[in-house]
């Protein structure tokens, strides 16, 4: 069933100070609800009326955005180790995983994160000295680059090529936000729950103060129309001071404007994970989880005067 309710990424040093973090590591957001008061957000979530033709293993040229005035700023394709990003260990409020470094990996020229049923003890919560035991792993990574829609670069535009991953209790998850969230903001991509891979949703945030989101109707839910878990999909999403545009497989899927421009100026790294439970389910079932993977052919970030 959809909910209101979601996941966002936390992979990063939770209760750890930002010195202890990688060079221009960002720290992590905390748990917020698009229904509750933490949030500002509305107790429903719309649906695009319009089911958006995807196209199976659809692929995208770097030409199609450099021959038009576009730089490419960062290009990952995985195709040697995890040196672009960081990855941390330990649990999440309302998830049911460790967050285990070695869940994210290199293979044949993609990421995959995996979402494993393993027994192990670790951080209650990334950053915590606190212990326990855990039925299930997963992975979560953050940029070491940090990247903003500004006055030195207007556009930015954000790709990547996935294959998601089915299997209820998780949600594949790519995003990008900025340190003391919300105050330097938060844009999720996609987020796609493993229960119903035929749409995908997206969303913003900002506050100006920490832990408060101030932004309402941010979020959509996305109808495909094919499975988001079958085979490679490529999303893109150009960042300007005035919308958010986002795109599958070079179509137009929807324009977020409202509270975006308090999004300019405002540095964000990207994140990639696999959550297993939280609060994107309604009535979560852990007697249901099924383990998965997220695949990720590549990520890339291109900006624009």
């Amino acid at each position: 069933m959809k909910t209101s309710m979601f996941t966002i990424l936390i992979s990063g040093c939770l209760l750890v100070s930002f010195s202890s973090c990688q060079k221009n590591k960002v720290a992590p957001p905390p748990k917020t609800t698009t229904g509750g008061s933490q949030s500002g957000g509305t107790s429903s979530t719309p649906t695009n009326p319009v089911t958006t033709t995807t196209i199976c293993d659809y692929d995208f040229s770097d030409t199609t955005l450099t021959n038009h005035g576009w730089t490419i700023a960062f290009n990952d394709e995985f195709n040697g180790d995890l040196s672009n990003w960081v990855a941390f260990t330990g649990g999440v409020t309302n998830e049911v995983m460790c967050n285990e470094p070695a869940n994210a990996k290199t293979v044949n020229g993609e990421l995959q994160i995996s979402a494993l049923k393993q027994d192990v003890t670790g951080p209650v919560t990334v950053g915590s000295t606190a212990q326990k035991a855990f039925n299930y792993t997963s992975a979560s990574i953050t940029s070491n680059q940090t990247f903003s829609a500004s006055t030195a670069t207007p556009k930015v535009m954000i790709v990547a090529r996935a294959k998601v991953a089915s299997g209820y209790g998780l949600t594949s998850v790519f995003n990008s936000f900025g340190e003391n969230w919300p105050t330097n903001g938060q844009i999720n991509f996609f987020q796609v729950g493993g229960n119903d891979t035929r749409e995908y949703s997206t969303n913003y945030f900002y506050g100006t103060q920490s832990s408060q989101n101030t932004v309402t109707g941010g979020m959509q839910y996305n109808p495909v129309s094919s499975d988001l878990a079958s085979c490679y999909h490529v999303f893109m999403t150009e960042w300007s001071q005035t919308s958010l545009k986002y795109y599958v497989d070079g179509k137009l899927v929807e324009t977020k404007t409202g509270d975006v421009s308090k999004l300019f100026n405002k540095q964000q790294a990207l994140g990639l994970s696999l959550p297993i439970g939280g609060l994107f389910y309604d009535n979560f079932v852990p007697a249901n989880i099924q383990v998965g993977t997220l695949y990720v052919s590549y990520v890339k970030v291109f900006t624009s005067k």
